[in-house]
């Protein structure tokens, strides 16, 4: 009874497999013809999906390695640059000092030639029948001053001189048109006090301080520093203090702010 059963499951695979050798020699014949046959037949067979060899060419594109320039964000804006910085400049005892000439001690005057002190003498009418005779002291280092700042900055003259006495003064000091305005009495009331976070105060000079250096030792270095500077006021705050020192000097608050 068992090898009955062994002998038709034999015979059964035999069939079987006659069949599928049939089957495989159509499916490959059919292929030899035409690849889309085998699509046609593969559809027919249910499988819906294309064969991978069916598939259409894919083309690969290189990325870039680094965006195209005009796809860059672009740079940063520059910083404003600085203006420049405007001096105002006070002219008697600051840049010069003046003596009427008979008033003037010959030891005092000798004293400064003899140390190196440039001076000239000029007319001051000012505006009345009697003529002075001045004599005027440059401040040691005055020219080299005056050409080396107006390299990076306006200069602007005040002075509390009339005009008829100042001008031929500061025509005499500059020769070269270094100051680009030129301020007299009437414009120069009380000006420091309106404005005591950006004023600068300096030593008063003297025919008898021929060794001083105010100009280039000490007030050139700081408006250098000060044309770096967006505001110079926080600098010269903390260099100099002035509203405080006005204060200290009984100059009453109001003024400075009328």
């Amino acid at each position: 009874m068992a090898a009955a059963v062994q002998h038709r499951g034999h015979s059964a695979w035999q069939v079987m497999a006659v069949w599928l050798g049939f089957l495989l020699q159509i499916l490959l014949q059919a292929f030899r013809r035409s690849s889309s046959s085998v699509a046609r037949l593969l559809s027919f067979l249910g499988l819906r999906r294309p064969l991978l060899s069916a598939a259409p060419a894919v083309t690969f594109v290189q990325l870039p390695s680094e965006a195209p320039a005009d796809e860059l964000p672009p740079p940063p804006p520059p910083y404003p640059p600085l203006g420049r910085l405007t001096v105002v400049l006070d002219l008697d005892e600051t840049l010069v000092c003046a003596y009427e000439s008979s008033s003037l001690p010959a030891t005092v005057h000798a004293q400064a030639i003899e140390a190196g002190l440039h001076c000239f003498d000029m007319e001051d009418a000012d505006g009345r029948r009697r003529v002075n005779h001045v004599t005027v002291f440059e401040r040691p280092g005055l020219h080299a001053f005056l050409q080396q700042t107006t390299e990076f900055a306006d200069l602007i003259l005040f002075t509390a001189g009339l005009e008829g006495y100042a001008r031929p003064l500061v025509d005499r000091i500059d020769a070269h048109n270094r100051f680009c305005h030129r301020l007299y009495r009437p414009s120069t009331v009380t000006t420091f006090l309106l404005q005591p976070l950006n004023g600068i105060p300096c030593l008063t000079f003297s025919a008898g301080q021929p060794m001083d250096d105010q100009l280039m030792g000490v007030v050139f270095p700081l408006l250098k520093h000060l044309s770096l500077q967006k505001d110079v006021r926080p600098a010269l705050y903390d260099t100099f203090h002035m509203p405080e020192w006005f204060q200290r000097h009984g100059i009453p608050q109001i003024v400075q702010a009328a």
